[in-house]
């Protein structure tokens, strides 16, 4: 268990659809706290699972776990190293494109006309404001991981490029798992009710409502650029060493996953079950 304070805060105004989490900065780590559910574990049963995929050790947060107390509350939650280095910082795609057009990304995008249509345009103004030739790959990246652990949080204010002092750019890790997973207990998928209807429920943000079909387009415009390893081994090995949070929920992330499993096996080049 870790002990901070309001020296250490850093929340801020940017809510997600969910509200405003509890976050922290100290020693080079961030801590978030939960705030609808297990966001924690989600963040670290995501995290350590790509650590069996395609994506290299630099291209996403490992996030652990930690029991936090500030003031008089104790929160579950995670942490992880602070990886942006001192010249640059992490700017948001809907902050990024409200800087130059004053209008809201997430607008624009869902104004547009067919999920291939929403792709590409979101695809070409990344590339015209960053110079990123491949962020429709990086984007693909990001449908698979969401269409799989089922991240029904990924808008334009959760989707972020880093740039330095000079105005370049470069891709961000990928960060921001906790609405993973079905973690929101407290509003939206409440523990005791039958996983399989909670998971038909669930729905993407970012250009379609339909996890499948903004996966399948994106794979389509630019080919499969994720793979998972792992086998349900290491689902109970990652889970099972869990000790902060009730079998219950470690049970309903399983049941999960491996139901998640049998449904994208094109993705694990090995899928030992």
């Amino acid at each position: 268990m870790i002990e901070l304070f309001e020296q250490n805060i850093r929340t801020n105004d940017r809510q997600s659809s969910k509200g405003n989490q509890l976050k922290w900065k100290n020693d080079g780590k961030w801590y978030k706290a939960d705030y609808t559910g297990y966001e924690g574990l989600a963040e670290y049963v995501v995290s350590h699972l790509l650590q069996y995929s395609s994506l290299d050790e630099s291209e996403y947060v490992v996030y652990e776990l930690e029991q936090i107390k500030y003031k008089r509350a104790i929160y579950n939650g995670a942490y992880s190293k602070d990886f942006i280095e001192d010249d640059w910082q992490i700017i948001t795609l809907e902050r990024l494109f409200k800087n130059v057009y004053n209008q809201s990304f997430y607008e624009s995008v869902w104004r547009v006309k067919g999920v291939d249509e929403r792709i590409r345009f979101l695809c070409n103004q990344v590339k015209n404001l960053t110079g990123l030739k491949n962020f429709d790959k990086y984007l693909n990246k990001l449908f698979t991981l969401d269409a799989f652990f089922m991240n029904e949080d990924r808008h334009l204010h959760n989707i972020a490029v880093i740039m330095n002092s000079k105005k370049e750019f470069d891709y961000c890790r990928i960060y921001d798992n906790g609405a993973c997973l079905l973690s929101d207990t407290t509003m939206d998928y409440p523990i005791g009710e039958s996983v399989y209807d909670l998971m038909k429920e669930c729905s993407a943000k970012t250009v379609s409502r339909d996890f499948d079909e903004q996966l399948d387009v994106s794979e389509q415009l630019a080919g499969e650029n994720l793979h998972f390893y792992f086998n349900k081994k290491n689902v109970d090995e990652i889970i099972d060493s869990i000790k902060i949070y009730p079998i219950e929920i470690k049970e309903r992330v399983k049941t999960m996953i491996f139901e998640q499993m049998r449904k994208y096996q094109y993705l694990f080049v090995v899928n030992e079950q």
